[in-house]
């Protein structure tokens, strides 16, 4: 049995299609950073067509209810590059390090998108709050049985 097929969680002596082998809680948990990134684009990308949405808002001087300043911009930036970053940690990190970040980052996130799903009356966003939610949840429960699962 090869390194590869360990890690995906083949038995030995019984020979399994590609469908069915067991995905490790690393690739999952990069996946579903990848999911939570995926819905922030789209989700800013929606906010320039509202009324008062981003265009109007950047034309105003404003980032949502901010002033637009160096720090504000960097912040964002900060608050985005996380998920980004966690899609390549969360696959190369020690397990016991990748655990715990993984379940502070994504409560962090999990309560960031629920305060920020909630702040608009702008049904789109209300939905990407709540899914982006679920899916940090998910990163939460998944880190947080990983441990017996061998890497």
């Amino acid at each position: 049995m090869t390194d590869m097929e360990n890690k995906l969680g083949s038995t030995p002596g019984i020979e399994r299609t590609p469908e069915e082998q067991k995905v490790s809680t690393r690739i999952k948990l990069s996946a579903l950073w990848v999911v939570v990134m995926l819905c922030y684009i789209e989700g800013d990308f929606a906010s320039f067509f509202p009324p008062g949405g981003y265009i109007q808002q950047s034309l105003a001087g404003k980032m949502g209810p901010f002033p637009t300043t160096q720090f504000t911009l960097l912040a964002g930036s900060v608050f985005i590059t996380i998920p980004c970053v966690m899609v390549f940690l969360s696959l190369i990190l020690k397990l016991k390090t990748s655990r715990m970040i993984n379940i502070s980052l994504a409560i962090f996130y999990t309560v960031m998108n629920a305060i920020s799903a909630f702040t608009s009356h702008w049904a789109y966003f209300i939905f990407f709050g709540i899914v982006e939610s679920v899916f940090t949840l998910l990163i939460v429960w998944y880190a947080w049985k990983w441990g017996n699962e061998k890497i």
